[in-house]
């Protein structure tokens, strides 16, 4: 028997690059001229609500950048964003299509992420051909590592942890998988993971 009725996986730093990170924002910083700190700041109050889906992308570019005139738009900032968005290399994308054309188990998402962010890198990567379900905070209300998100979506898949397993690259968020009973592993590279998948029986 398969050893999992489930595998979810984390999208930024597991198969994508992060969608909007310290690295992307400063990236994006500079490309536009933004004070850094100043940036950093704003987001830092305002990001968490956005990811759990209180507030529209329209809400967090009024509190983090357009506060004050620019010279650039709304369009042009968000689509700075969406740039930074790459896969990963020595990413998990390649295990996650051979997971999902096995059909041996069911896959899916487990994310942080805003909703514009997340849907446009779900498109733009394909990952809705390769995901049966998305758990994305900005759907669920909730962020990890609140252990509750993880126990949502274990009670909307109707399977019990032990039968779960989450691949996550924070510790944090793997340590709060682990701790509702989940089977969870810390991706640290797609030849580690091979490895820890073929031990669990699972490649």
């Amino acid at each position: 028997m398969f050893p999992f009725d489930v595998i979810l996986f984390d999208i930024g730093g597991v198969l994508l690059t992060n969608g909007w990170d310290h690295h992307e924002r400063s990236v994006v910083a500079g490309q536009l001229n933004l004070d850094r700190d100043i940036l950093e700041s704003r987001h830092a109050k305002a990001f968490e609500p956005w990811e759990r889906g209180e507030l529209t992308l329209s809400e967090y570019l009024d509190a983090v950048v357009f506060y004050e005139p620019r010279a650039f738009s709304r369009d042009e900032f968000f689509s700075s964003i969406c740039s930074q968005s790459k896969e990963l290399p020595s990413g998990a994308l390649c295990i996650l299509k051979e997971l999902a054309a096995s059909d041996k188990c069911r896959i899916g998402a487990l994310n942080n992420e805003a909703r514009e962010t997340h849907e446009f890198r779900m498109k733009k990567f394909g990952l809705h051909d390769l995901f049966k379900y998305t758990f994305t905070s900005c759907y669920m209300g909730l962020r990890k590592p609140d252990p509750k998100i993880y126990v949502r979506a274990l009670g909307i898949l109707g399977d019990t942890p032990e039968r779960a397993l989450f691949i996550d690259d924070r510790l944090e968020n793997v340590a709060a998988a682990a701790a509702v009973g989940m089977k969870a592993i810390q991706f640290t590279g797609e030849t580690e993971l091979r490895q820890q998948l073929g031990e669990l029986a699972v490649l």
